[in-house]
Order: structure tokens, then sequence, then C-alpha cells
């Protein structure tokens, strides 16, 4: 079966219109290239159609002359008769007279108004309904208004008579277009611009917000109220004015917009104005004043006086402290202030609260004599004391020495917080400083004062040591009583380089009381005075030239400090030590070696002994110091010699990894070994001077 051919139609892009493509086409119809013959072939055309239509208007011409020609020789027609009465009957045949016939036409007259668009018409309410209000002006059709241009919607009922105003008689649907807010508008206009030319103030309500400001019914008329107009400063919630009545003047009319612009900051400045000028001139320095708080700030709150704002600094808000005018006074609070100072050139005027109050200060050493047990709260914790408040207007500094007799307080948080109740002495007052000085501790007897009964001297006591220090050992006697042993203190024949020798932190032990100081409140310990001295019996034992072995406890860059006995610690100097090259003689020597010595030096005083090879060998055979020497020559500061025993034997069983290994631990050796030279050095400092002969004082017994 074949197929039916489809008529090929011309396809129109998507993009083009009908009308579009109906246009292009006129167009090309119409743009016609024309040539020299064509042109005069077009012009013949014309003139031939010129010369048909004169031809036919000619002939028309003639045709109608004729005809009236033929008219004019027609007689005249007769006039027609007079009627004397006509008579008036409806369909159904009824007759009626003249003056029926015209209280009927005067009856449907009245029926039918002459209404123009642009007036104000009064017109009856037909019916209401949720959104709009029928109303019937006597037109051909009744108008229909939104609801929402009545005032009050809930009083409109049917049968009311209102007055609207025709905007237009139809509109494209016929229906006719009528409007209460304008008729409103027209019926006050000119009392609106008898105010306004006036000058006048008028009455208004918030209607509601809009965007920028807020409308207010004036006269039953919307007029708008800027944001920036409402008040004399910046209002923060305008919802709040929302059904207020308020005060206005209009500042601008467009009767053609049907536009009102009203302003209260007007009326408002020139209210302020007029009781500017009458404040300025009643004001005067120690009158008291009401005033509205208008402004809070961290220095001071700004009243409103009436007209005239005053500052009340923060200072003269209280006798008392005060962290903030917040905390005293609220945004638009009326509140009673003193004139304190005015200054008639520039208009500012310094306000005072405190100053309603009395001075809190007058007859204070009456309130609070010397010795005064007072309760009050802690208002301010500093570094150096806490000020607490015993009543509005009055605080005292009890400062951290004054608050523990024995406790070594370090910061005055530690024992007192803000808000605190706390009981106190008066210890000094200063009326015109206005300073008061408190004590806590004197609430408690004051331990020291019976410290020499409690703890006489060289009395054996045992206490617990609290805290370790470079220069001593601080021991706690009882809670808060603490004495101070001394390094020197520790021990008779042994320097002591840190307490941590002798003694631990936590340690119970047992001391004797050496001094008692009561200016500063110290107590001096001793350790060592619980043995007997025994230096004059060293000084027996080790006279100078005395023969003794010694066993070498410290090697140092100076010399070897050497135990005699276990009961005597002794220095042999650098140049004693036999060598001929003293800068490297104490590197043949190892600790826990034992070396002949003989004592050169023996000062009791100084707690000093000091030894020499050199005197030991002096008296003995060449040989044998040739053979000292030898056992003990200097060793080269090099890196296997400075390596540990261990590594070298690692070293030679393993030498495929001894140079990773030397590589990895060279540089630690030799801090050890700096170390292990800098500590005994600092610690003997004491002993390498008395083997010189310069005397070192001892640190000081402090605290």
């Amino acid at each position: 079966m074949a197929e039916a051919k489809k008529p090929k139609t011309q396809k129109t892009p998507a993009s083009v219109s009908k009308r579009k493509a109906s246009a292009a086409k006129k167009t090309k119809k119409t743009k016609v290239k024309l040539t020299r013959t064509d042109t005069t072939t077009v012009e013949q055309v014309v003139d031939k159609q010129e010369e048909k239509f004169e031809r036919v208007m000619t002939s028309r011409h003639q045709r109608m002359v004729e005809k009236a020609k033929v008219r004019s020789t027609m007689p005249a027609p007769e006039p027609a008769p007079e009627v004397a009465a006509v008579k008036i009957t409806d369909v159904s045949g009824v007759v009626y007279d003249v003056a029926d016939y015209q209280s009927m036409v005067d009856m449907y007259d009245s029926t039918i108004r002459s209404i123009r668009e642009g007036e104000v018409v009064s017109g009856t309410v037909m019916g209401v309904t949720r959104d709009d209000v029928i109303v019937d002006v006597g037109f051909k059709s009744e108008g229909i208004i939104p609801i929402s241009e009545f005032p009050a919607p809930l009083n409109i009922k049917v049968g009311d008579e209102i007055e609207v105003f025709l905007e237009q008689i139809e509109d494209s649907s016929g229906q006719l277009i009528l409007s209460k807010q304008k008729a409103d508008f027209m019926r006050i206009w000119d009392k609106i611009r008898e105010v306004h030319d006036a000058g006048e103030e008028i009455e208004g309500r918030v209607v509601r917000r809009i965007k920028g400001g807020l409308v207010v019914d004036i006269m039953g008329v919307d007029a708008f109220l800027p944001g920036s107009q409402v008040a004399l400063r910046q209002v923060p919630d305008f919802d709040a004015l929302i059904n207020q009545m308020m005060t206005v003047k209009i500042i601008k009319i467009n009767k053609s917009r049907r536009n009102i612009v009203i302003s209260r900051r007007v009326v408002l400045e020139e209210q302020r104005e007029t009781m500017r000028s009458s404040l300025l001139s009643e004001i005067a320095v120690g009158q008291i004043r009401q005033g509205i708080v208008k402004n809070i700030t961290d220095f001071g709150v700004f009243i409103d006086l009436g007209g005239v704002d005053g500052l009340l600094h923060i200072t003269d808000m209280s006798w008392g402290r005060i962290r903030h005018p917040s905390e005293m006074v609220n945004l638009g609070a009326k509140i009673d202030v003193k004139i304190l100072d005015f200054d008639e050139k520039t208009s500012r005027i310094s306000l005072g609260l405190k100053q309603m109050t009395p001075y809190p200060w007058e007859n204070i050493e009456q309130k609070y004599p010397l010795g005064k047990k007072v309760t009050g709260r802690v208002v301010s914790i500093t570094d150096f004391g806490a000020f607490v408040e015993l009543e509005k207007g009055v605080e005292g500094l009890i400062h951290i020495s004054e608050m523990s007799w024995t406790q070594h307080i370090k910061h005055p948080s530690k024992i007192l917080n803000v808000n605190d109740q706390v009981e106190a002495v008066i210890l000094s007052v200063d009326k015109e400083n206005e300073k008061l000085s408190l004590g806590i501790k004197q609430m408690e007897p004051d331990p020291w004062a019976t410290i020499e009964e409690k703890f006489p001297a060289n009395k054996v006591v045992s206490g617990k040591v609290r805290n370790l220090t470079a220069f001593g050992a601080f021991v706690e006697l009882e809670e808060g009583i603490d004495g101070l042993v001394h390094i020197s203190d520790m021990s008779w024949t042994k320097r002591i380089q840190h307490p941590s020798e002798i003694m631990k932190k936590g340690d119970q032990v047992e001391v004797k009381i050496l001094k008692i100081d009561h200016e500063n409140r110290r107590i001096s310990l001793g350790f060592k005075q619980l043995t007997e001295d025994p230096w004059p019996e060293i000084a027996r034992k080790y006279a100078v030239g005395t023969d003794c072995l010694g066993n070498i406890t410290k090697v140092l860059d100076r010399g070897l400090v050497v135990d005699l006995d276990g009961e005597l610690e002794g220095f042999v100097p650098m140049a004693q030590l036999g060598h001929r090259d003293p800068e490297q003689a104490s590197t043949g020597f190892t600790e826990g070696e034992s070396i002949p010595l003989q004592v050169i030096e023996l000062d009791k005083n100084q707690r000093k002994v000091v030894l020499s090879v050199t005197a030991y060998y002096q008296k003995r055979e060449q040989s044998e110091l040739e053979e000292f020497l030898k056992k003990h020559e200097p060793r080269s500061t090099t890196l296997g010699d400075a390596m540990p025993e261990s590594l070298k034997a690692q070293a030679e069983s393993e030498p495929v990894e001894a140079a990773a290994a030397e590589t990895e631990t060279a540089e630690a050796p030799r801090e050890e070994a700096q170390t292990a030279e800098k500590a005994p050095e600092a610690a003997d400092t004491a002993t390498e001077e008395s083997a010189s002969s310069d005397d070192s004082p001892e640190e000081p017994k402090t605290e």
C-alpha cells in the first residue's frame, strides 16, 4: 500500500513569531528593484488611473446636477396640520392626562442622577462581605469598595449613608470604581491644608508600622511619619507606639498623590527649646531637680532635665564603689539629682547623686576607732591586698602582710575571694585621704610573742623539712612557724654543695635552735650542732707535716678533693701533685684511687685542710716519686680516651660497627666529661680558695 505523500510546507524558525514572519513577507513584496525602464512604465500606469478617476467623477457630478434641477422644478409640500391634544396611553390601553404624565416623568428623573468622575458622591451600603462593601450611588450599577479602606470596618451596616469618591464610571468590565479613602481625603483636604499653612499642631493616632516609619491616622486620613521624625533620639521599638496618640506637625503635603508627611520631632524640639530657655533662667548650683535618664555610658549618665542635658559622672553617683553606671540607674528612669556646677557660656551642667546622702567619712574616727573589730564584704582583690567595704562609701585595705602571722602568702586570692564576709581590726584611719587600714591576722594572738618560751636557744626540736633551697633547708617546727638550717650548719667536716646531700623534702629531722630574730621573724637552726665540734681533735690528728692516705672523691681542673679516713675532706691543689706540667696533672688521677699525702696547711677557723703529694715525696727517694709519676702520667684528651670502657670493648669485638658507634657516642661522653668537671668545680669553690689562702665569705643565713 503506497504511503500518502505529505504536502511540503515551508517551515518557519521557532524563534520567529507569525507576526514578524508576516511583516517580513510584506516587506519582501514592497522592496522591489526598479530599473529606469520599469520606472517609466509605472508612471504611465499611474497617469492612466488618474485620467479614469477624473472621467468617473465628472460623469457622477453631471448626474447629480441633473437631479437637483428636477427637484427644483417640483412644487413645495403643504404644512402639517396642528395637533390640539395627544392621548397618552400605556400598553394596556389606559389613558393618562397631562398632569399624571408629568408627575411620572418627574418621579423617573429623580431616580436617575447625573454623576461625573472625580467627584465625591453620597451612597448607600447595600451589602457587607468579608473583603468588600457594596455601595449604591444611584447609577445603573453598584460599586465595590475594599473593606480595608474603612477605618472601622466592624461599624459598617447595610443601609448606612456614606460618602465615596467616584474614580471611574466604567472600567474594562463595566464596573463602577469607588473609593472611601479618597473621599475622606477630599473631604478634609481643605482642613489639612489650613493646618499646614498655619504651622499648627494636630493630634494623630499611630495605626501601624511600615518600612521606614509609622502610619498615623489624622482626621481619618493616613499620614506618613518617618522614623527619623518620631522622637529626638532613636526609638528602639516602634511597635510599642502603635495605638498611641501623639501631637505632630504637617511638614509636607501633595494633593495629587494624596501624600501627607508629618513630624513629631519638630514638636518636641520646639517644646524642648521652650523648656530649655525657662530652665536656664531658673537653674542654680545646689538645686535638686528631677530628670530622665537619657543615655548611659561607661563614664557616667546623661540626664534630661527638661530641654537641657546634664552629666552625672560615675564618681558622683555613689560614695561606694561601682563598676558601671547601669548598676544604679536604668534607661528612661526618673531620678532626683543635685546641680553641682553650671557653665552659662557652654550650658554644661554637672550633676550629683551621692551628694543627696550624708558624707560617710564624717566623724569617721568616732565610728571606727583604732583596734575596733569590724565586719565587711570583700569588693576587690589586688596583688598587694584586698579592699573591704564596711558601709556604703567606706572601704578599708587589708594589706597582704596583715593577713597571717606565720603563712607566706603569695597572693591575697589564696585566702580571700570577692564577696566574702570577713572580720578585721582597725589599724589606722586617714580621713583626709579617705583611707582605712585593716588587719585580719590581729584577730588571733601573735605566735611570735611567745616564740622564745616555746623554742629557747640551744633547744633540740623535731620538725619536717618543708622546702629546700640552694642556701639551706626550711624546717617546719609547728604550723606556720618555720626555721632555716643554713647549708654551712649542716656538717662540720664536709663542704656541702646542696642541702639535698644531707636531707630530703618531707624528712622528719632533729635540729637545734641557734638564734631567734623577732624583728624579721626568723629562726636559725643547726643540724651539725647536734654533735660536738670535731675540729680540735682534727687539729691534733692532722697537724701540719702529718703523712696520711687520701681517697680521691672528685677530680677537678684545679686539683683533687680527697677523703681522709671518712671523717674529713681535704684538697690537693694542682701544683702539689708532683708533675712538671701542673695544667695536665689532674688528668692522670681517677676517682676512688688512694694516694699518699702530707698536710701542708690546716685552718681550724676556716675548716679547711690542704694536702700535697710533692711534700710527701720530698722525704722519700727520687725513685719512689718517679714510680708514682709514672703511674699517674697525664692523659691526652682524645676522642678514644674520652670514650667509655664499654664502648671500647664493643669496638674491639665488633670492628665493623666501631666507626658508627664512635660517631654516635663521641659527643655524649665529651659533654658528660665537661659537665662532670664543671659541677665539682662549682661545688668546691670554697675548698680551692682555701688552698690558695683566700678567705671566702659564707652565704648569708636568710630565709
